[in-house]
């Protein structure tokens, strides 16, 4: 109990030094109140991923809500050493999407614009994206740099030293350095191919 004898302003202060030392450690938590920074952080992305899976802002508010009740209620299980809390909150959105499809389709109320195997496919590509996408922010930047240079812009080595002001030698050891972290750090989220 505080000094005021006061329960909420007990919460509130112990809620402050978690966010104090959260702030000091980086590390994401899966309780009420990383959860709540993460629906903040991450709800207009989780609610654009549900509605072009879905094709239904309804149904979308419908995921998102369902995602964060699905990880309050196994808010235990989130390892902050396999990935992400944002990457986590995707996995279980994918699922609740998913779900949220068959009871539409099973209902026979609604037709679907797109069968549940098209859904299922582009929820799948959209986590591969992801988990990309996380595994590219853990890179050093002179790394991520030639990466996305030479993958996501096309462009070729030379044009990229030219650009970062390295040799092309250079270039082409960060890109397999870059790969080569890449590769783990996926495998160490839990990509299978």
């Amino acid at each position: 109990m505080s000094r005021t004898g006061n329960p909420t302003a007990t919460r509130i202060a112990a809620a402050r030094t978690r966010r104090r030392a959260g702030s000091e450690s980086n590390v994401e938590t899966a309780d009420e109140e990383g959860l709540h920074a993460a629906f903040v952080a991450h709800g207009g992305e989780l609610f654009g991923f549900a509605r072009r899976s879905l094709g239904d802002n309804g149904l979308a508010e419908e995921a998102v809500q369902e995602t964060f009740m699905r990880a309050w209620r196994s808010r235990h299980r989130f390892d902050p050493g396999l990935g992400s809390l944002r990457s986590w909150l995707f996995a279980i959105e994918r699922r609740a999407v998913i779900d949220l499809a068959h009871k539409r389709s099973s209902n026979g109320t609604d037709e679907l614009v797109e069968d549940p195997a098209t859904v299922d496919s582009q929820a799948e590509q959209a986590m591969l994206g992801w988990q990309v996408e996380e595994a590219l922010r853990r890179l050093r930047p002179e790394h991520r740099a030639v990466v996305q240079d030479i993958y996501f812009r096309n462009l070729p080595g030379r044009e990229v030293a030219a650009r970062l002001g390295v040799p092309e030698g250079t270039v082409r050891s960060r890109l397999f350095y870059a790969l080569r972290s890449l590769r783990l750090v996926l495998e160490e989220m839990g990509w299978e191919q």
